[in-house]
């Protein structure tokens, strides 16, 4: 059974939950504390997957926590991403990349620098060198699936 992009895992990030809006909020606090509690409400925002769910998305390799990934392609040739991971800060980390990608066509996310974003945030240089690896796993995972989704001109 396939589910609509309307049942499948919707979410705020991108919509009513923008990157600059992250940004700026990140931006803000100077303690690695007061970033993770940032983090952490970002993942509470973002719905956990149903097995079934889960069973329509790709489980991200690389990853500290165990991450799930799918993507709809719209009709204007923009995606929906949407995703779950068993670790908070992961899930508010993929949160943080959810709003960056959300709605955008397949250029539009190729040519984000996401490091860039990531590092507006302040959140680089606090992350663990395998948080960090996992985040390029994820971020590979998306170009992935923009290149692969992206029908032939």
């Amino acid at each position: 059974m396939t589910l609509s992009r309307h049942e499948l895992a919707s979410h705020p990030f991108g919509t009513e939950i923008v990157i600059h809006e992250i940004v700026e909020q990140f931006s803000k606090q100077k303690a690695w504390e007061d970033k993770y509690r940032l983090l952490i409400q970002l993942a509470k925002k973002l719905p956990t997957l149903t097995e079934e769910e889960k069973q329509q998305t790709q489980e991200v390799q690389g990853c500290e926590n165990r991450v799930w990934i799918g993507a709809i392609l719209n009709e204007d040739d923009t995606f929906h991403f949407y995703g779950d991971s068993e670790g908070r800060v992961v899930k508010g980390l993929f949160a943080v990349l959810l709003a960056c990608i959300e709605h955008k066509n397949a250029q539009q996310i190729l040519d984000t620098d996401f490091d860039e974003i990531f590092n507006q945030t302040g959140l680089s240089g606090q992350l663990s060198e395998s948080r960090q690896n996992g985040i390029q796993a994820l971020i590979s995972a998306v170009k992935n699936i923009a290149g692969e989704m992206t029908p032939a001109e």
